[in-house]
């Protein structure tokens, strides 16, 4: 007992905000973050450190997931972000990037963070609804009627992924291929209660991107069955495959060991009776007309053998992941038991074939309406296709909101430098009763929408990497990205030819400004009007309900970070 140390107090940590130790590590995360963003973002390398896998990636998700934060106050941030994506998978680095400039802007002001907070809830207020009303001018509906938005917001997403090293006509192939994915997963008949389907991504590494495929139903991985001959599968009456499908292991290993002692008579071989339990199993099956067995886990040799005897295909291994697609898209129940075999469990197939992508072999379930499909997924190596199947899987779920919501926003940062703009014409003209309503002087409001203003031109300044000029219009307050190398005082209208998001050319008198100058930005005094046309191709789009989510997330967590008092660190 005596080298047992004493309990020591917790450490209290007082405005934690104003330690250089929190600055200096929220700059730190803040300019990672800002290297990674938009399709010109820096790739990073994250490891251990005691080797093993290396991760190289631009991806917000990837990151956060691997980097190791100590302070308090980052955690917090991080968890708030990495909670985003797992609702919403995309604009992730917008929402920490935004966050980090809140928290900076916000703490450099001589306002009390209570009178902070209450004024950034009025601007984020201001700025959800200008998003959702009819008037809002970076906002742009999207008809499902129609392909051309929607395949906008899919390579918005792949094209923002530089570590899935495509080309553009790459980018053009599987753009297309994610969106056709999708339209499979969408019911035919539509319901009252439609569940959207599922797609399955297939690896292929170290194949071509043009490779790449979609296919109706699933494909299950069969190393053992090879294209030599066509497939022989027995069918009912009606020409479907009636299919079995069990989360059993059917391996013939009837005994575990760990499930406690079992009491076998003399002459009676546990083996020999499993064997005989498969074997009636399998003329059941055959005697049911089911055309194929799916196994979870391990058929034995011997039943795969009568099985394949009878016409039936075997196919075990098919793994967890499987069995909730294979069961929606088929409408077979899962067996559980080798000992109770139901007529009712069993499901149906249009048809079976065999696929070989590579050198990989598969067989291909093909059901009869299909709202479950297969991505065959192909990349140069292993660390491209694991970037790009995270973006594929963003893009889908992109998609999916974008179903439930009709609705995109405006990319390359002219959503950002709009919403601005619209923020600095509102402030100039609040009402005397609404400063009274939030408890604040005006002086106070515009210094703090000011530099909420700021915080969202500082996310569109990161897209650019590259030192060139960034600017603003004054019409339309969209983003303008000049190309490096050119001084400060030239004639910005021979330089740019569309803005960030493409909706605009330079084809009237616009009126630049430099954004974030060393003047500060100046107030604009009009409304920035709305772009004439808000549908075309090309054009770069962001997710509604990610970015709105992730503007919502940023304003509240950096009020959470503002609003901390203590630190309390448990030191035992």
């Amino acid at each position: 007992m005596s080298r047992l140390e004493a309990k020591k107090p917790p450490l209290f940590i007082s405005e934690p905000l104003s330690k250089d130790v929190v600055s200096q590590s929220l700059s730190l995360l803040s300019g990672i973050l800002k290297s990674c963003y938009g399709p010109a973002g820096r790739l990073k390398q994250l490891h251990n450190g005691v080797g093993g896998y290396v991760c190289t990636t631009s991806q917000s998700s990837a990151i956060l997931s691997r980097l190791s934060v100590s302070h308090p106050v980052l955690s917090v941030l991080t968890a708030s972000v990495q909670n985003h994506i797992s609702r919403f998978s995309d604009c992730g680095l917008f929402t920490a990037i935004l966050c980090c400039s809140l928290i900076e802007n916000f703490k450099s002001l001589n306002v009390a963070s209570c009178t902070v907070i209450k004024i950034s809830k009025h601007l984020l207020g201001l700025c959800m609804d200008y998003l959702r009303s009819e008037a809002c001018g970076c906002r742009v509906a999207v008809d499902f009627s129609s392909v051309e938005a929607l395949l906008c917001l899919v390579r918005g997403v792949l094209t923002s992924k530089p570590a899935c090293m495509l080309n553009k006509s790459e980018v053009d192939h599987l753009t297309t291929l994610i969106l056709k994915a999708f339209m499979f997963t969408v019911p035919c008949h539509v319901e009252t209660d439609a569940v959207l389907g599922k797609c399955i991504i297939v690896p292929v590494k170290g194949g071509r991107v043009a490779d790449s495929t979609v296919l109706p139903g699933l494909l299950i991985e069969t190393p053992e069955i090879k294209l030599t001959k066509p497939l022989t599968v027995k069918r009912t009456c009606s020409n479907m495959i009636k299919i079995a499908l069990f989360c059993v292991s059917m391996s013939g290993d009837c005994f575990n060991h760990e499930e406690g002692t079992i009491t076998v008579h003399h002459g009676i071989s546990l083996e020999m009776s499993e064997l005989d339990q498969l074997l009636n199993v399998g003329k059941q099956l055959v005697n049911d007309e089911v055309g194929l067995v799916v196994c979870q886990k391990v058929i034995h040799p011997f039943l795969k053998q009568y099985l394949k005897e009878n016409h039936v295909i075997a196919v075990d291994r098919a793994g967890l992941s499987l069995m909730e697609p294979l069961s929606r898209m088929t409408g077979s129940k899962p067996i559980a038991s080798i000992h109770l075999l139901s007529p009712s469990c069993y499901g149906n197939l249009k048809d079976v074939c065999l696929e070989s992508f590579a050198s990989k072999h598969f067989v291909h379930l093909i059901p009869k309406d299909t709202v479950i499909c297969s991505l065959i997924l192909c990349n140069r190596n292993e660390t491209a296709w694991d970037e790009l199947k995270r973006a594929c899987e963003t893009a889908e779920h992109v998609l999916q909101l974008t179903i439930k919501e009709p609705l995109a926003l405006l990319g390359g940062g002219c959503t950002e430098t709009h919403l601005a703009s619209y923020v600095r014409h509102k402030s100039g003209s609040l009402s005397t009763s609404s400063l009274n309503d939030i408890d604040c002087s005006r002086a106070q409001y515009q210094l703090v929408a000011d530099g909420f203003c700021r915080s969202l031109e500082s996310v569109a300044c990161s897209l650019n990497h590259d030192d060139g000029e960034i600017l603003t219009d004054m019409v339309y307050g969209h983003c303008w990205f000049v190309p490096s190398g050119f001084p400060s005082v030239s004639n910005w209208s021979d330089l740019v030819s569309k803005c960030g998001c493409g909706i605009n050319g330079n084809t009237e008198n616009l009126n630049w400004r430099l954004l974030q100058g060393q003047f500060g930005s100046p107030v604009i005094q009009g409304c920035p009007k709305e772009p004439s046309v808000k549908v075309a191709n090309f054009l770069t789009l962001d997710c509604f309900a990610a970015k709105c989510s992730g503007l919502q997330v940023a304003l509240e967590t950096a009020n959470l970070i503002l609003d901390l008092s203590y630190v309390i660190e448990d030191q035992n």
